[in-house]
């Protein structure tokens, strides 16, 4: 199952002096990535919830709302707090400044001037993390529906469970009353003894005092076997195991990646390799 990556979200880069996004665009042109560019953190904030970015390289020492700010900013809102960030200032800064960048939730932290290689190799790194997320999640999407497909088929609900037909005893026309000796008794039966009747045609019968024993021995007909189940087809027990394995590889990819939002998509997963599990037990596999 092969999903094409999604090549749309670009790189966000915020400075307030236009040099420095002249020369960050000439860096990053080789990647061949759409490059947005923002002059403060409130233009970075407003370009960010119109478009989605793969990565943000923020200047820290801006007017207004610094780079700091910005980045916690970034990460306190729903739609952005998954984006990587890297932070980028002067030679001449405070030391605290990297630890700073780090507990507002930047994923790096370059200082100027910095090795244009290096840059390309760092933003590249969070292009490839971004591309393979959204392959992944396209995948678990695709499994998810075939799971779907595979419980309810037709759009309609779980199939009714199979029944075992009864088997109805067959009523003799004649039953069996105990009854007392009356004045009207037949001459023949004596005193006290029971007398067969036979009921009349359309009437229920008279139930029997005692429910009929089946007879034992020898001869006696061997009991009904239960009807077999009908197993599961090959196609569709190989189809299951090979959606089980393709689940619990994605689970492991995700499980290595960071985020929270992986783990979430990570526990889902194994979620689904339990529904998997389940059909497989319940399909006889």
């Amino acid at each position: 199952m092969t999903t094409a990556p999604d090549t749309s979200a670009g790189i966000l880069i915020v400075d307030d002096m236009e040099e420095n996004l002249v020369a960050l665009e000439a860096v990053l042109g080789s990647l061949s990535q759409k490059v947005v560019r923002a002059r403060s953190g409130e233009e970075a904030l407003k370009a960010m919830l119109r478009e989605e970015f793969a990565v943000v390289l923020i200047d820290v020492l801006m007017p207004g709302m610094n780079g700091f700010e910005t980045a916690a900013n970034i990460k306190g809102l729903d739609q952005t707090k998954d984006v990587p960030i890297i932070l980028l200032t002067g030679a001449s800064v405070d030391p605290n400044y990297a630890y700073r960048g780090y507990t507002v939730g930047a994923a790096d932290f370059l200082i100027k001037p910095f090795d244009p290689w290096l840059l390309r190799t760092k933003v590249n790194v969070f292009l490839d993390l971004y591309r393979k997320n959204r392959q992944l999640a396209a995948q678990a999407e695709q499994l998810k529906r075939l799971l779907t497909s595979d419980e309810h088929p037709g759009g309609e609900g779980p199939p009714p469970a199979a029944t075992t037909p009864t088997t109805t005893p067959t009523t003799t026309p004649t039953a069996v009353t105990t009854a007392t000796t009356t004045a009207g008794t037949d001459a023949a039966s004596p005193a006290g003894s029971p007398v067969v009747a036979s009921s009349p045609a359309g009437s229920p019968s008279v139930p029997a005092a005692h429910p009929p024993i089946p007879p034992e021995g020898p001869g006696a007909p061997p009991p009904p076997e239960p009807s077999p189940q009908p197993a599961a087809p090959a196609s569709d027990t190989s189809r299951l195991a090979d959606i089980a394995g393709q689940l619990a590889e994605v689970e492991l990819l995700l499980r290595d990646a960071k985020g929270s939002d992986k783990k979430r998509l990570a526990d889902r997963i194994a979620e689904l390799e339990q529904a998997v599990g389940r059909l497989m037990v319940n399909r006889g596999t």
